[in-house]
């Protein structure tokens, strides 16, 4: 569904209220000391933003994708962790809403617009991150039940949330391997636990847990669209979601990079003047600023074609991969533009140069997205 521009210019202002008032007051807290945001998530609960790309007929907002990289921006200027929490459970939402079956989709999806069900995907294993098909965790038809053993890593929501998306192998034999391997609505119980929270250098606020399964039962109506063998596809088409988001909290963070600066090198003076009028800084925020909307643009573009249908892993992949080494350049500039503030933390700079690094490593690296670019390019050009 598309808005008009006066939609989404009221969408997007209730959006930075909410920051303003909601967000920004407390992040600089809640992130140094790892603490998840509880009132900020009922908060978005209330505003639909879990429900923000599901359909209206089930109770979601119904928003392009165009509208939801702008929010997450502007989350991710303020929070990124934020931008996260949304993140995984709209992937978990969006497998469903294109591949579920009508009853699923009919039972699930209002759960999951309001909130009352919330997660993500699980994905990654302690063995296996970007080669998805080496996945060991399977999943074995027993009647009118599948039974779960294995292992999940790195799940963000793992802890605060109850519902998701579970990649295992129903058939590990078969060949090519991508064929035995499907997708599970895996809400937490009895076989189903979290045996650890992961610390990490930034992106805190936000759980990332290592889940285990033990003997997890898993009803057999629960398979995504009915089919064994389609996993790895539907998982995919998510991830190119996933990549938009990530490109859009990189143009979050390198704006929250360019605006600091901005913002400090006209206060700051040396040797009698602003640093904004030393061409040394100069020519970093022109590169920054520059850098900033380039991923901008990339990141809009990969929008509208994952609004349009089409298969968009080569754009979604060019978006992510720029603005997410644009998030990483402008925070390392505007740590040097701040000089010995910018390693504090009591400026926000701190926080930004920790959680950039996320970004390049998140939802398949950067270096798998230069690949993904190029055999794309390969495809789509033929000699």
């Amino acid at each position: 569904m598309q808005q008009d521009d006066n939609q989404e210019s009221l969408i997007l202002d209730s959006v930075e209220r909410f920051l303003a008032q909601e967000v920004k007051p407390h992040a600089q807290r809640l992130e140094h000391d790892d603490i998840y945001p509880t009132e900020i998530v009922e908060k978005m609960k209330e505003m639909g933003l879990f429900g923000c790309l599901i359909a209206p007929e089930y109770g979601g907002l119904g928003l392009s994708t165009v509208t939801y990289a702008k929010i997450i921006e502007r989350i991710s200027t303020v929070w990124m962790s934020v931008a996260g929490i949304i993140n995984s459970h709209l992937i978990m939402a969006m497998c469903l809403q294109r591949n579920g079956t009508d009853d699923q989709k009919a039972f699930w999806l209002p759960k999951f617009a309001t909130g009352e069900l919330r997660g993500g995907i699980a994905l990654t294993e302690p063995d296996c991150g970007t080669d998805l098909q080496a996945i060991r965790t399977g999943a074995k038809l027993a009647g009118d039940h599948y039974v779960v053993n294995g292992t999940k890593m790195w799940i963000s929501n793992g802890i605060e949330g109850n519902c998701f998306a579970l990649l295992v192998k129903t058939d590990p034999t078969t060949s090519p391997r991508h064929l035995g391997m499907s997708l599970l609505i895996a809400q937490k119980g009895e076989g189903f636990s979290v045996s650890r929270k992961l610390e990490k250098l930034g992106y805190k606020g936000i759980d990332s847990a290592e889940l285990v399964f033990n003997d997890y039962k898993v009803a057999k109506d629960r398979l995504i669209g009915g089919i064994e063998g389609k996993g790895l596809q539907m998982i995919l088409n998510g991830l190119e979601l996933g990549r938009i988001n990530v490109a859009a909290r990189g143009v979050g963070l390198a704006q929250a990079a360019l605006d600091e600066s901005v913002r400090y090198s006209q206060t700051r003076k040396t040797f009698g003047k602003p640093i904004c009028e030393h061409q040394a800084i100069q020519l970093k925020l022109g590169d920054m600023a520059t850098r900033t909307e380039a991923a901008r643009l990339l990141t809009i573009t990969a929008a509208q074609a994952y609004d349009g249908g089409r298969r968009c892993d080569m754009e979604a992949g060019m978006a992510k991969l720029f603005a997410t080494e644009a998030a990483v350049e402008n925070s390392l500039e505007a740590m040097r533009i701040h000089g010995g503030y910018g390693y504090s933390k009591e400026y926000i700079v701190e926080r930004l140069y920790r959680d950039a690094p996320l970004l390049v490593i998140g939802e398949g690296t950067n270096e798998m997205q230069r690949i993904i670019i190029a055999k794309q390019l390969i495809e789509r050009h033929p000699a």
